[in-house]
């Protein structure tokens, strides 16, 4: 699919994963909104590109669609990007005092980290379905966003990690349904990523995670997940996919 001439919304587009996905979508001719609650950085991101910023609420209906309304406006939506994050808590499932994990924090994580990607999707795959059909009938694709602790979650992260299990879940059965309407889902599962989020830690971080990352022995860049994420937007063929971001690594208990 040639991404220039269409519309695409990143979700948390404002963040690590989701700058480097605008930028590399606006060099290749979308017309990008960034959607995100990121009231400083967003509105200069998009200054400094001339895109569009929306404060958007993943968890939102009525907000993500005010997003997609504003990329309608654009031109043809045909890409979805969800890159949002949110508050997660863990623990373990029951502490050193015998108490079990909080229930209330293990909604919060599934509410940010995997029924607002649900939200999110069920909202693009309706507007890109109202687009006007392409070559083979192609109507364009969403990407989601895992992670490798859907797979292997590490201890102290059941809640993270069910949310991200559930968006692995998601990735087939969605491609399956929207396949009548032309329309491609795929996920991207990083490793660690070094991003801003990780702030003064960062360094830290790299030193303890490269040594146990087979090749290349260094945390991931926000770069190469834009990079995946264009390679599987402009790829008719690939659907249904989850791809491991992360250099071989695969978690280690703790």
């Amino acid at each position: 699919m040639d991404i220039a001439g269409s519309s695409a919304l990143v979700v948390g587009g404002a963040g690590g994963l989701g700058e480097a996905t605008v930028r590399r979508l606006h060099a290749a001719g979308a017309k990008v909104v960034i959607a995100d609650l990121a009231d400083e950085k967003g509105p200069k991101l998009a200054d400094e590109l001339g895109v569009r910023y929306v404060r958007t609420d993943a968890t939102s209906e009525e907000s993500v669609n005010a997003a997609i309304a504003e990329a309608e406006a654009l031109a043809p939506l045909r890409i979805s990007v969800d890159t949002h994050g949110g508050p997660a808590t863990g623990g373990r499932l029951i502490g050193k005092d015998g108490s079990p994990l909080a229930l209330d924090g293990f909604e919060t994580t599934i509410k940010f980290y995997l029924t607002a990607v649900f939200n999110v999707l069920r909202l693009a795959a309706a507007a890109i379905a109202r687009t006007e059909p392409l070559e083979e009938g192609a109507r364009g694709v969403i990407v989601n966003t895992a992670s490798i602790a859907g797979y292997e979650g590490q201890i102290g992260q059941l809640p993270y990690a069910a949310a991200k299990g559930g968006v692995l879940g998601m990735t087939l059965v969605a491609a399956r349904d929207l396949s009548p309407l032309g329309i491609r889902v795929n996920t991207i599962a990083p490793g660690t990523i070094n991003t801003p989020a990780y702030g003064k830690a960062a360094d830290q971080l790299e030193q303890y995670w490269s040594p146990q990352i087979p090749f290349p022995k260094r945390m991931g860049r926000a770069g190469e997940y834009a990079q995946l994420a264009q390679s599987i937007i402009e790829n008719d063929y690939l659907n249904g996919e989850i791809i491991r971001l992360d250099g071989a690594l695969r978690f280690p208990p703790k």
